[in-house]
């Protein structure tokens, strides 16, 4: 189905309207500069200047939004607060490890807070320190994820098994949906892991080796599924 232009124009300017809309744009732009300057640099890694322009943008970018998550702990802890030991959730495996999959994001953000404001020499602290302590609570966070969408897509297999043959098309059909959409957060959470393990401190797996078109890589992947899934949800009512 063809959407008019105007139609996509709106719908862009209202996802920039909003905080996590603009964010997911801003963090696809982001990666989506460093995969093509890296892909420049690495053709030409001393005489391509708009590859490096490139790259200077999305570290820009990428700082923005650094700046940006300084607001984002009350929410966070809003969010904690609500889902609190999960007394709603039916299985107790998805209801521990989203507690501590809540645990994990609230700890990151004054870990990277504190290694913010140490870059910007507002307090006087050993920066690495903290940006590598953030990166591995930000690790744990998406393999906690990983784990936890491993398990709903079993439990949404056994009921698609079970009721495939009894149950409607209408209900078949969202259980699909639903498996689909854990599949595609599995690989966006993979893709990131890959970049946070990256970012930590060399000695781990592959902490530091990759090249910064690769970064650029993992995380478009990342973002694209990530702004996919948003639509798909908007869309069709989910939340």
């Amino acid at each position: 189905m063809e959407v008019p232009a105007g139609g996509l124009f709106s719908s862009l300017v209202s996802v920039l309207e909003t905080y996590r809309g603009r964010d997911r744009v801003v963090r696809t732009l982001s990666y989506g500069c460093q995969l093509a300057g890296g892909i420049l640099t690495r053709k030409d890694p001393t005489g391509s200047a708009f590859g490096h322009g490139l790259l200077a943008a999305s570290a820009q970018l990428s700082h923005c939004r650094t700046v940006l998550r300084l607001f984002d702990d009350l929410a966070m802890l809003t969010y904690s607060h609500q889902y609190g030991l999960g007394s709603k959730e039916k299985d107790a495996a998805v209801r521990w490890i989203s507690v501590l999959n809540n645990l994990a994001d609230q700890l990151y953000y004054p870990c990277e807070h504190v290694a913010w404001a140490a870059d910007a020499r507002i307090i006087h602290a050993n920066s690495s320190k903290w940006w590598a302590l953030s990166t591995a609570l930000w690790g744990v966070s998406l393999l906690l994820g990983i784990v936890r969408s491993l398990r709903i897509l079993s439990q949404l297999r056994s009921k698609l098994k079970t009721q495939s043959s009894v149950a409607s098309h209408s209900i078949v059909k969202k259980l699909r949906t639903k498996a689909k959409t854990e599949v595609l957060t599995i690989i966006s959470n993979l893709a990131d892991l890959s970049n946070a393990i990256h970012w930590l401190p060399p000695g781990l797996l592959w902490a530091g080796m990759f090249s910064p078109w690769l970064v650029g890589l993992m995380g478009t992947i990342s973002s694209l599924i990530g702004v996919y899934l948003s639509y798909a949800g908007d869309s069709s009512g989910m939340v």
